[in-house]
């Protein structure tokens, strides 16, 4: 019986420690996970501080730019302002006298429109012998522009005028001789077929040669003032028609001489 009793006693005292393990054992483990998260919590924390920092940082950033920006352009509004009153004091035209320069400025424009719209009929009149596919005459940007085509003037690859474009040349020298206040530009122009003879080693020399040769017969053999005279070479890059067909080629082979309005008048009305 006592023998009974004490193995139920030891028994009773092996289960109770064994509890007591579990027990401990349980709250150890909860310890841990406590710990773990706590961790992590601090980790996550620690992240977001340095994202704030970054983000100080960088609104710190645009407060700077902002700022920078606000003080240049108040430097560009100061500086406005300076020339708006430099503007003021050196401009003394009251409201009537800046009307009354309006005025006059639109008055010589019309002035220079007419001359040259007259100058364009007169041309028109001296040559109207000719026909269109041997020359026209036309305004373009307050131009006038008499446009000699190449069977008009010269054999293909020559710039030796013929007899018939020197008698043009003649009823053209007529007119703009008596017509003061112009300058005249000879611009040579060819198509896109290569060139290449004794005399012309590429159409840039065979444009420039046919300008000159005009340019020395309204001078020399018509009386034209050679100051007021300028031979240009165009070469193939000034084209009126696609040069993709015979007839846009023929077209494009052509002298132009412009006949331009002395505008000296005009600038200096302009600058006052």
């Amino acid at each position: 019986m006592k023998k009974t009793v004490r193995i139920f006693a030891f028994s009773s005292l092996i289960f109770s420690l064994l509890l007591t393990s579990c027990g401990t054992s349980k709250k150890l483990v909860a310890s841990r996970d406590h710990v773990d998260q706590l961790q992590k919590d601090s980790a996550d924390t620690h992240d977001q501080l340095n994202s704030c920092t970054s983000l100080v940082k960088d609104l710190r950033g645009e407060k700077a730019t902002l700022q920078n920006q606000k003080a240049s352009l108040q430097d560009q509004n100061a500086s406005v302002h300076n020339d708006l009153n430099v503007l003021s004091s050196s401009t003394k035209l009251t409201i009537a006298e800046q009307e009354a320069r309006l005025k006059n400025l639109q008055s010589m424009i019309q002035s220079q429109k007419d001359v040259m719209s007259k100058l364009k009929n007169s041309i028109a009149d001296a040559l109207m012998k000719y026909k269109a596919d041997e020359l026209y005459v036309y305004i373009k940007d307050g131009n006038v522009y008499v446009s000699l085509q190449e069977k008009l003037l010269f054999k293909s690859g020559s710039a030796v005028v013929d007899p018939l474009g020197k008698s043009a040349l003649k009823s053209l020298a007529q007119v703009i001789n008596s017509t003061k206040d112009i300058s005249v530009m000879i611009e040579g122009h060819t198509d896109n077929v290569p060139i290449k003879t004794q005399y012309f080693k590429d159409n840039w020399d065979l444009s420039t040669a046919r300008a000159t040769s005009i340019v020395r017969i309204l001078t020399n053999d018509y009386g034209f003032d050679s100051s007021r005279i300028t031979a240009s070479g165009k070469c193939k890059f000034k084209p009126v028609k696609p040069n993709d067909t015979a007839e846009g080629r023929s077209a494009n082979r052509r002298t132009e001489v412009i006949l331009s309005p002395d505008l000296n008048d005009l600038y200096k009305l302009l600058d006052q």
